[in-house]
């Protein structure tokens, strides 16, 4: 087999062990038990390169879907699904008539793009529907699905905001992204964050994610760009309805329904009491109704 000359210089590996930590070279913190950590998606640098896509398949030997094409632009994922866990998404800003309006500055791109995941909800929807205890927090702070344990049922399809859990055809089993819970307890950054070429992706312990994008809103308001803002952080859009705030949350320069979000999540244990309220009430009155109806009238026989 031919091989690169610079592959030929280092033949052999020069360390004699795994490197401890290694998270902490490849994205500067150390990953330990009982600390939460997430991503910070900052959408004004993603390229649409597909690298997180490449590696979440690859690392959790996930098969490819829609091979062909979708008729969606460069989108040829769709949107998540059981074997696409990142989704990156592309959004080309148009004038009117679907005409670029001409407006633009010179060398500016058209496009908003975005790499979608699952949200890793701080109070998640999904773990309150699983009968079966599937889902569960991590000591990461991040959301998993056992599938030794899911039974299938697919509850924690519609109980997710955002659309993210799906179940797959194939085993029958839920499936969405994990965070890399096993490159975590290997002290490794998840796949997706390392590969990603413009550090759109960021991956850290969730205090230090949320003070920097700050900062880089700040940076980009100053800069002209007053339309940026933060999707997921606590009392921001996107951490709304009771979920606290987004283990995986984004910077965004559009209304959250241009990136296919939702505007106002909510939970949907929020919408029990009073849909269980408007029932009973709803029995109610059709019971006074049917009493009212069916009562003994004065001088009626019976």
């Amino acid at each position: 087999m031919n091989m690169h000359p610079r592959a030929l210089e280092h033949a052999t590996s020069t360390l004699d062990h795994v490197i401890p930590n290694e998270s902490e070279l490849t994205a500067g913190v150390r990953i330990e038990p009982g600390r939460s950590y997430g991503f910070f998606t900052d959408t004004t640098v993603c390229i649409g390169c597909k690298a997180c896509e490449v590696a979440c398949k690859e690392w959790n030997n996930l098969p490819a879907d829609n091979l062909g094409l979708t008729g969606q632009s460069f989108d040829n994922t769709g949107a998540l699904s059981a074997n696409s866990w990142r989704h990156v998404a592309f959004v080309e800003k148009s004038g009117a008539h679907g005409l670029r309006d001409g407006q633009d500055q010179k060398f500016q791109s058209g496009w908003l793009m975005m790499s979608d995941v699952c949200k890793h909800c701080h109070n998640a929807p999904c773990l309150e529907a699983c009968p079966t205890g599937a889902l569960f927090k991590t000591e990461f702070d991040t959301v998993v699905i056992q599938q030794d344990i899911c039974n299938g049922c697919g509850y924690c399809v519609p109980a997710c905001p955002f659309g993210v859990v799906d179940v797959s055809t194939v085993d029958g089993k839920a499936h969405k992204c994990t965070l890399c819970y096993d490159r975590l307890k290997g002290g490794l950054e998840p796949a997706c964050a390392k590969s990603c070429p413009t550090n759109s992706i960021q991956f850290g312990e969730l205090s230090d994610l949320q003070a920097r994008a700050a900062e880089r809103v700040e940076h980009l308001q100053g800069l002209g760009v007053e339309s940026a803002y933060l999707y997921g952080t606590p009392d921001a859009p996107g951490a709304t309805g009771g979920l606290g705030h987004l283990n995986a949350f984004f910077l965004l320069i559009d209304r959250p329904e241009i990136y296919n979000l939702p505007a106002a999540p909510t939970r949907p244990a929020n919408r029990v009491a009073p849909s269980l309220a408007t029932g009973l009430a709803t029995v109610a009155a059709l019971a006074l109704a049917s009493a009212f109806l069916f009562a003994p009238q004065p001088g009626r026989r019976p």
